[in-house]
């Protein structure tokens, strides 16, 4: 399968919202990916389901919401109502991750977990088959723009062996400095989607941005 790109909206100038996701929209890109932040999990606040619902509204691209936040058990419905077609909770923030899924799958969305870089790839062993998706970290999450860690190749490799070990059908989704500069690494240690926040919306042109990160060999 080709691999798929997702820009991060987190990265988009919030004043022109509605044109940044038509950008979006008329792009090679295959989901949107939105960055759901409480001030609690992570160091930052981003925006909630109102917010999701508007960005839904206008995308006609896969909403990939990814909810950094403290207990999201309370919230899945929430924001499947808002337009997501995938959602992703931390394994770090919730104390019932196989129930968690399992939440998500009966709203009729697709099921994910994320990882944050100092989170093994043991502590989701027991679930690698309920799961739709694996969103491996490669910054601390909170804020756009870091520096991707390079420690995560070892771990993209890890777990896509372990899934094909195993025969499962997840996706491997890498979240956190991604961009022209790496992304070829990226994929040929075996990740699927790649999500790119500064290097799409920070470029001189995000389409061109967007269109080779698609055309990277994988």
């Amino acid at each position: 399968m080709k691999h798929l790109v997702a820009p991060s909206i987190l990265a988009a100038n919030f004043g022109q919202l509605e044109s940044e996701i038509e950008m979006i929209n008329s792009s090679e890109a295959d989901w949107l990916h939105v960055d759901v932040m409480d001030g609690l999990f992570v160091p930052n606040i981003s925006f909630g389901q109102n917010i999701v619902k508007t960005i839904a509204k206008h995308c006609n691209k896969i909403v990939d919401v990814h909810l950094m936040i403290e207990k999201p058990e309370r919230y899945i419905q929430s924001f499947r109502d808002s337009g997501a077609d995938i959602i992703t909770v931390h394994e770090e923030a919730t104390n019932h991750l196989h129930r968690v899924i399992y939440q998500i799958k009966e709203t009729g969305a697709k099921a994910g977990v994320a990882l944050n870089p100092h989170t093994s790839i043991k502590n989701i062993e027991n679930v690698l088959e309920d799961l739709d998706l694996i969103c491996l970290m490669s910054v601390n999450p909170g804020f756009g723009g870091q520096k991707f860690i390079y420690q995560t190749l070892l771990k993209i490799k890890k777990l896509k062996s372990q899934l094909i070990e195993r025969n499962c059908s997840a996706m491997i989704e890498i979240d956190g400095g991604v961009g022209l500069q790496n992304a070829e690494k990226i994929l040929e240690a075996g990740a699927d989607v790649l999500v790119a926040g500064s290097s799409v919306f920070k470029a001189e042109d995000p389409l061109l941005a967007i269109q080779r990160l698609k055309a990277m060999p994988s």
